[in-house]
């Protein structure tokens, strides 16, 4: 999901060099990125400018903005996506969420949200993003998130569990996507079925 809400004092510290591997990562990741959209191209070059003011870009406290992660989770099949509720804003959107100075990389911190909003364990991702987006968010009174997508899949037989920040969860076809849907979702179809193509998706580095 777009937004998470802070879990103690010790998940976003104030010191940007707890994420210095995290920006490390997402500056060459991006950098070598090709985009799939002249929208996602443009947000990336943006993100590459935020990038310039070093690791405080990956943290919540950088009101310019900050690097975010989230993940278009694909079934075993590729037939369907699986979708959060959003509790806050009551909109259907992808898992994700902020980067945490545990996270060594993008496709990680994808990853690891994917897997605690959806409760489903053995989830794979392919570490080349398959978007950028830059939305407006109401972060420490307003900031920007500039989230990085990914496409993951879960196993055979998964069996999503409902998080406490989210309404429900639910598996839709590509082309019956429910409402209402957040802005910049729809875009994820088309590039997560094309990485699912292209190559198995396989385990976060």
């Amino acid at each position: 999901m777009p937004d998470t809400a802070l879990t103690g004092p010790a998940a976003h510290p104030t010191d940007p060099e707890a994420y210095a591997a995290l920006h490390a990562d997402a500056t060459a990741l991006l950098a070598g990125w090709q985009p799939t959209s002249p929208t996602a191209a443009a947000a990336r070059d943006r993100t590459l400018d935020l990038l310039a003011s070093g690791p405080v870009a990956m943290s919540r406290p950088h009101l310019p903005g900050h690097v975010t992660a989230s993940a278009l989770v694909l079934d075993s099949t590729g037939s369907r996506v699986l979708l959060c509720l959003h509790g806050k804003f009551g909109r259907w959107v992808q898992l994700g969420g902020h980067c945490e100075p545990g996270d060594q990389t993008l496709a990680g911190a994808a990853l690891r949200e994917a897997t605690e909003e959806s409760g489903i364990a053995g989830l794979r991702i392919d570490p080349v993003p398959i978007d950028v987006d830059i939305h407006s968010v109401a972060c420490q009174g307003g900031s920007l998130h500039h989230d990085v997508r990914f496409a993951v899949l879960a196993p055979p037989g998964a069996v999503e569990q409902v998080s406490d920040e989210a309404e429900a969860l639910g598996w839709f076809p590509p082309d019956q996507l429910p409402e209402p849907l957040a802005g910049g979702t729809v875009q994820l179809v088309a590039p997560a079925l094309a990485a699912l193509r292209r190559s198995p998706l396989r385990p976060a580095p």
